[in-house]
């Protein structure tokens, strides 16, 4: 068994580490095969939009998951300061990116992980902020809320990962395993600072500036 008193006592005498995972590896199959991660949003690539509010909220280190296109979105997007990782399976949903984007932070001693989608730009630095601020434990869980409803951003204490990670399959993600722990779900209202639609289809991309 792996001893982590260390890290535990390490974590006791520094400011918590809150990581920020970004999931962008979607095919934008509804959209008729155009990757989310390179939908443009205020002149540049969504991708590069959702990492900086994640930057900016706070979150550090910044793992960046993709999948679809990923040679083009590296050669367009401006991520520089984060760690990209490919999830090569990315057809199988989104579970297969929550897994890869875990395992890439394993190791870096971070508390946790706050985890946000590409297709999301109406979640802003305020909503992350204030779900990253839900941190008090490796064994936090959190997520924002809309009208008393759970959603994005969710934030991961370490202690639960590997749970999360043996769960997350297709396209539930984290669902499962929020679902049987949900009375340890903090849940932070975010309706009044952000919007949480997806950018789905062609009339979603009426959102994008």
């Amino acid at each position: 068994m792996r001893d982590t008193s260390g890290l535990a006592e390490d974590r006791m005498h520094r400011t918590p580490a809150v990581a920020g995972l970004l999931l962008a590896a979607g095919g934008g199959r509804r959209l008729g095969g155009r990757p989310k991660a390179l939908l443009t949003h205020r002149g540049r690539p969504l991708v590069e939009h959702a990492a900086a509010v994640l930057r900016e909220a706070g979150c550090g280190p910044v793992h960046v998951v993709l999948g679809a296109a990923a040679e083009r979105v590296r050669a367009t997007a401006e991520l520089t300061g984060c760690t990209v990782v490919d999830n090569p399976e990315w057809e199988e949903g989104m579970g297969s990116s929550l897994r890869v984007g875990l395992a890439s932070l394993a190791g870096t001693g971070v508390d946790a992980a706050l985890v946000s989608l590409v297709d999301q730009p109406g979640i802003g630095v305020p909503a992350v902020a204030r779900v990253r601020a839900a941190y008090r434990s490796p064994a936090t869980l959190a997520a924002a809320s809309y009208g008393g409803e759970r959603g994005h951003p969710v934030l991961f204490g370490v202690d639960h990962w590997e749970g999360i990670a043996a769960s997350a399959t297709g396209d539930r993600g984290a669902r499962a395993y929020l679902a049987a722990h949900a009375s340890e779900v903090t849940l932070v209202e975010c309706g009044d600072v952000a919007q949480a639609y997806d950018i789905d289809t062609p009339d979603d991309l009426a959102h994008l500036a």
